[in-house]
């Protein structure tokens, strides 16, 4: 059973390489890709989180294939790698430790536990992961609502501040953004402790969607991360939907 694997769609402008160690997530985001990915009812998704059987095992033997491969994998797209089980499974650590042991290069992507994040950073140092946090909101009200379980606004700044100092290189995800004015306001606070931004649309919620100016949001954030001389990225969705507005 391979482990790793080449994303395609959406996701590879994210990653070239990723694996997922849990199946379910227990944030309960409202905007969840991954039922739908996984055929399942969001529900389900969320009720719990499960290990993914002898996901260790099958990892460390596509890093031995892997050995020297440049290419990033990425931690992980389908299930949050600091969600709660990973207090007591650790399967996040442990993979972070596998592929430091094969010299590969890895990223993490979470809004998960942050004291498990902390307790990490040495680890992620090691390995040379690149940090990636997703936070598309500024007021922790907005975050409630939408990302219930996850960790809180602050608790991930202050994540991405420390991972900073400690010479990590930090990355946010700002995607989906749904409240543009709070998504320019996270680029104004965290500016100089991100390394690198990718943006990205909210899609399959048109009731939400449509209430989006979302050429005036794209100019806006082009406009402030050219000023900040920030690096990013705009994902290729919401520039092709932009198009689409204006045409």
């Amino acid at each position: 059973m391979k482990v790793i694997y080449e994303p395609k769609g959406r996701a590879r402008e994210y990653s070239e390489l990723a694996c997922n160690l849990y199946n379910g997530c227990t944030h309960g985001c409202l905007y969840c890709y991954a039922p739908a990915c996984m055929r399942t009812t969001a529900q389900k998704w969320h009720a719990k989180a499960l290990p993914r059987p002898n996901v260790l095992q099958a990892l460390e033997k596509d890093a031995i294939g892997l050995r020297g491969d440049s290419r990033h994998v990425l931690f992980s797209f389908l299930s949050d790698p600091y969600q709660p089980l990973e207090r007591s499974e650790r399967l996040t650590q442990h993979a972070l430790q596998i592929v430091e042991k094969y010299q590969l290069n890895s990223q993490i992507l979470t809004k998960g536990c942050a004291d498990l994040i902390h307790q990490d950073i040495g680890l992620m140092k090691k390995a040379r992961t690149k940090l990636g946090i997703t936070l598309c909101f500024s007021d922790d009200s907005s975050r409630m609502h939408w990302e219930p379980e996850a960790s809180t606004v602050d608790e991930r700044i202050t994540i991405l501040k420390t991972a900073h100092k400690e010479g990590i290189f930090t990355w946010v995800s700002l995607e989906p953004v749904i409240k543009p004015d709070e998504a320019l306001d996270v680029i104004h606070r965290l500016y100089p402790f991100v390394d690198f931004w990718k943006v990205g649309k909210l899609n399959h919620m048109k009731e939400y969607e449509q209430k989006v100016d979302w050429a005036r949001f794209l100019f806006d954030a082009e406009a402030l991360f050219v000023k900040l001389k920030a690096n990013y990225y705009i994902k290729s969705d919401l520039r092709a939907y932009v198009v689409k507005q204006l045409n």
